[in-house]
């Protein structure tokens, strides 16, 4: 009979071996690629699947305290499995409410299948061309932060597409990494989350089958699936961010206490918790909002989670910049560790929607 997945007892197994490495392989813009192998043999990318589909019937904010927590081992790893996670809890939503998705959950439920996302860049109106050929369509593009690549399996993205009736449409599509014209371009030599091989994709008039494309919808107006991904995905990916933040305020709370007499190390500490507690509050409001997967996908409720998005990625950034205050010249020397997180801490801003493009969306919206 199927169990769920015990998520506590993985991270106790694996995370202190996956901290353990996460330095060197941080230093060398090395992928996380054998903890990715231990994950799978864990069967953590099947986690949040439902039982009946195979899967570890995980649910969603059980992955989120999972990816917070393993953060706090390697932050490389959490923000990469993020982004198939994403993936797969989408899927699942949409499943849930009657839409496509089971068959994606059950290819990755039999296989294990490690799931590549491209949409960070794409937003409303994607990029690259598709073109019209016999039996579906060749595709040309470059999409950046594809994390997790060199262990993908199935890479989810889109293209544009100029409709010769129905006008300029995106397309969404999986796509084998392995596929004919698929090129990893080896190009992840970043500030920082160093080890997620979040390399950029490159294809080149790839043939993608007319029955793979899953989604056709209007360039450039919000489209109900932007709610879904938005609702179940930044939980997910700012709970690593969260980790990290976590993870900073720890390293630098021990030698905090050392300096007891120091008159101004309380305010400091103070002023770092309250925008650690500020950031764990956002994010938990957000994973309540996507009310395991029971929600009806709208704008406005992209709008509140991206809200919230913007409010937990300052807190995080700030939460690490304040942290390294609190640790005063120490948190400069890179043995102390907390160098690695508040550079990884920045990561945080790049993702959909950042600061100012959520208050433009969120602004037009309300008006």
């Amino acid at each position: 009979m199927p169990r769920t997945i015990d998520l506590k007892a993985v991270l106790e197994d694996l995370g202190p071996t996956f901290g353990d490495r996460s330095a060197a392989l941080e230093a060398d813009d090395r992928f996380v690629a054998e903890n990715y192998r231990a994950l799978r043999g864990a069967k953590v990318f099947s986690a949040q699947i439902p039982l009946e589909i195979g899967g570890g019937g995980a649910s969603h904010r059980e992955m989120c305290d999972f990816l917070g927590a393993l953060a706090g081992y390697c932050p490389s790893t959490a923000l990469a499995l993020s982004m198939h996670q994403h993936l797969v809890a989408a899927a699942v939503a949409n499943d849930k409410a009657g839409r496509p998705g089971r068959k994606l959950l059950e290819k990755v439920a039999a296989q294990e299948l490690v799931l590549v996302s491209t949409g960070a860049n794409d937003w409303l109106e994607s990029n690259g061309r598709a073109e019209r050929v016999e039996g579906g369509y060749r595709v040309t593009a470059v999409k950046p932060f594809a994390s997790g690549g060199p262990a993908g399996d199935m890479m989810i993205t889109s293209a544009a597409y100029d409709d010769p009736v129905e006008g300029p449409q995106v397309l969404h599509f999986p796509l084998p990494l392995k596929a004919e014209g698929v090129t990893r371009l080896n190009d992840w030599q970043t500030l920082g989350m160093r080890a997620t091989g979040s390399d950029t994709v490159k294809l080149d008039k790839v043939f993608v089958p007319e029955e793979a494309v899953v989604l056709r919808r209007p360039r450039g107006p919000f489209h109900p699936a932007f709610a879904v991904i938005l609702t179940v995905a930044m939980p997910l990916i700012c709970s690593a961010y969260l980790g990290v933040a976590e993870a900073a305020a720890g390293i630098v709370r021990e030698g905090a206490r050392a300096r007891g007499d120091d008159p101004v190390t309380p305010f400091l500490v103070g002023e770092m918790e309250n925008l650690l507690t500020t950031a764990q509050l956002a994010v938990d409001d957000m994973i309540r909002l996507a009310e395991g997967y029971d929600f009806t996908p709208t704008a406005e409720l992209a709008s509140r989670v991206l809200t919230r998005k913007t409010i937990a990625a300052k807190a995080v950034l700030a939460t690490a910049e304040k942290a390294l205050e609190v640790a005063g010249g120490a948190g400069f020397f890179r043995k102390l560790g907390l160098e690695r997180f508040l550079r990884d801490a920045h990561g945080v801003q790049f993702h959909p929607l950042p600061e100012k493009r959520q208050q433009l969306f969120t602004g037009r919206l309300s008006l």
